[in-house]
């Protein structure tokens, strides 16, 4: 009965975290369409100050999509493992990206639609092959795990390097080095969802009509989440406000990933129970979503097409066959003939140099 009921909560979280996805990743583009129809009527933008966007209809539903989307991510911690939860928010970039290339005419070229595709393939993988966490269905029960002494030297680390990063740090080579930021919000991040996890048991228990507000744990959780949620917006706007976009955001993915990963394997225990091929499954699934979150926004601005890749091929083949031009292709093309003898000359007189030759001075 608990292993159908541990399957059945595991199908909820990963329903909701895929709701999630789909919903944070269309506010994008609502808001987007919003904050463009403003620009047209000639309202002062949103970068320059503006507030017009306050009355645009489509910038509130793009708000109520992201709120949606955070609630249902939030919900998907309460039933799934955060080891299959948290990997599947890269689908909210795959899902904006898409629908953009619909509804915004922005061009998604060959690299982004292999991105997405093997965004698809590692999310696809890391669900068939994700760890069942331990068993926690009590604020008590997760107090024991709080408690635990690998997850209190983890949360210490984490604690003191964020302070180091923080204060030390962070004022020297915040600016000039892409990490600092990054890893003060994606640490600081794994913290924060080990808070979600608690507060989604705490709510779960509400409804059973438990008590929870007068254990001392929920509020704790609450004030750390407050905490934590505030300290990473605030590290990852600077890190945005410095850094290209397209660089910030898979590197961000792969470092906060990798810390709730972490985390959650110390905190649950996830790994314990899991086969060889699971574990390697896992990794396998999020490496590859990891590439594909790199093809999707390291060549966005890149314009390739597949009506590009023969003609890419066929300059390949002429540079990789330059200097065996015959003299046989350059008379069969008369407008070409001279420039191709005379590039046919000059390497053959490159290489003459090259090889040391007196014929070619």
């Amino acid at each position: 009965m608990s292993q159908t009921r541990g399957r059945y909560d595991f199908c909820i979280g990963l329903v909701l975290a895929m709701s999630s996805s789909i919903f944070i990743g269309g506010s994008f583009i609502l808001k987007k369409k919003g904050l463009l129809r403003l620009a047209r009527k000639g309202s002062m933008r949103a970068g320059q100050g503006g507030h017009a966007y306050l009355k645009e209809w489509l910038w509130w539903a793009g708000l109520l999509s992201m709120g949606a989307g955070e609630v249902a991510n939030f919900a998907a911690y309460a039933f799934a493992p955060a080891t299959l939860v948290t990997p599947l928010g890269a689908l909210s970039v795959l899902v904006s990206a898409i629908l953009s290339s619909f509804f915004l005419n922005e061009k998604l070229n060959l690299h982004g639609k292999i991105g997405c595709l093997l965004s698809i393939l590692g999310s696809t993988v890391m669900v068939i092959h994700a760890p069942q966490e331990e068993e926690v269905e009590t604020l008590n029960e997760m107090s024991h795990k709080l408690g635990d002494p690998g997850f209190v030297l983890f949360a210490t680390l984490v604690v003191i390097v964020s302070l180091i990063l923080i204060f030390v740090v962070g004022p020297r080579h915040g600016q000039t080095n892409i990490l600092v930021y990054i890893t003060i919000c994606s640490v600081i991040g794994a913290l924060s969802v080990s808070c979600v996890k608690g507060l989604g048991i705490a709510i779960k228990e509400l409804f059973a009509g438990k008590p929870v507000l007068k254990h001392p744990l929920s509020w704790i959780l609450l004030l750390s989440l407050i905490v934590c949620v505030s300290t990473q917006i605030n590290y990852l706007n600077r890190a945005l406000d410095i850094f290209n976009t397209s660089i910030v955001t898979p590197i961000y993915y792969v470092i906060f990933t990798t810390s709730v990963l972490t985390c959650s394997a110390i905190l649950f225990k996830e790994w314990q129970h899991m086969a060889a091929d699971d574990i390697i499954g896992t990794f396998s699934g999020f490496l590859t979503i990891i590439v594909g979150i790199f093809l999707l926004h390291a060549f966005k601005d890149v314009n390739f097409t597949l009506a590009n890749l023969p003609l890419s091929l066929r300059k390949d083949d002429r540079a990789a066959n330059g200097t065996l031009l015959s003299t046989y292709d350059c008379f069969n093309h008369d407008e070409e003939s001279a420039a191709c003898l005379g590039e046919t000359q000059s390497t053959e007189s490159l290489s003459a140099r090259r090889n040391g030759s007196l014929s070619a001075f």
